[in-house]
């Protein structure tokens, strides 16, 4: 039960959105989940600041999950969220942050897991 919401200070196509939502598809098999039950959302046009300075170009991915994973799983789905921003919008590493959010409990079609 993945949700992967992310902000980006950028534009973004809708055809590029679905390449990042494909691939964060993919790319979340990093924290031993599938796409089956993620959810995913996409805000462009959002106004981040970083150390007091407004950000051209910058990103904050929150990665909720039912569950937690081990540190290395996090350390190998943070790199391939920075290498999926640089490689897909053009933001640098050092302009994103990326945070993990293990919930206990998750509700979904009128149920909890």
């Amino acid at each position: 039960m993945p949700f992967i919401d992310t902000k980006v200070t950028v534009k973004v196509t809708p055809e590029k959105k679905e390449i990042i939502k494909q691939e964060l598809g993919r790319r979340i098999s990093a924290l031993n989940k599938t796409e089956t039950y993620l959810m995913v959302g996409i805000e462009d046009g959002y106004d981040l600041w970083f150390g007091g300075k407004k950000l051209d170009k910058g990103a904050y991915v929150a990665v909720s999950l039912l569950g937690d994973a081990p540190k290395e799983c996090y350390e190998k789905m943070t790199e391939q969220v920075c290498e999926l921003m640089a490689e897909q919008l053009d933001i640098p590493g050092n302009a994103v942050y990326v945070t993990y959010h293990p919930v206990k409990d998750w509700g979904w079609n009128g149920s909890n897991f």
